[in-house]
């Protein structure tokens, strides 16, 4: 079992950066493929961003393409999400997940068994 955390959202102008952490306790994450999701009231979760368990492979919604990185610090058991040129429509709540499953990063929010309990990121115009 292994448990996320995230912080680092907050209220931001358009154009702007934010870096958001998300810290595992229970089991180390280089065992885990690893995803960021958002998700608005009344909508699905959308995919953002995964990282392969062993770091080789990542993958990008296309509309964070270019903007957004993820990357992970095994030492600090924590992957990241830097987000820069930041548009209102990255408003959302952020989750950060895990997966043991499969060999590389998946886009399916179902293959993910492990959740933080998200963090909000608020881009005015």
């Amino acid at each position: 079992q292994v448990q996320l955390v995230e912080s680092g959202g907050g209220l931001v102008q358009a154009g702007g950066s934010l870096r958001l952490s998300c810290v595992a306790s229970g089991r180390t994450l280089d065992r885990y493929h690893l995803g960021w999701f958002r998700q608005l009231p009344g909508k699905e979760r959308e995919f953002v961003a995964a990282l392969s368990r062993n770091a080789g492979s990542t993958g990008y919604a296309d509309s964070v393409k270019g903007r957004f990185t993820i990357s992970r610090d095994n030492a600090k058991n924590t992957v990241y999400l830097q987000m820069n040129n930041l548009k209102p429509d990255d408003t959302a709540l952020y989750y950060c997940a895990a997966s043991a499953y499969g060999s590389t990063w998946s886009r399916a929010s179902n293959l993910y068994a492990y959740w933080g309990q998200g963090t909000q990121v608020t881009v005015s115009s």
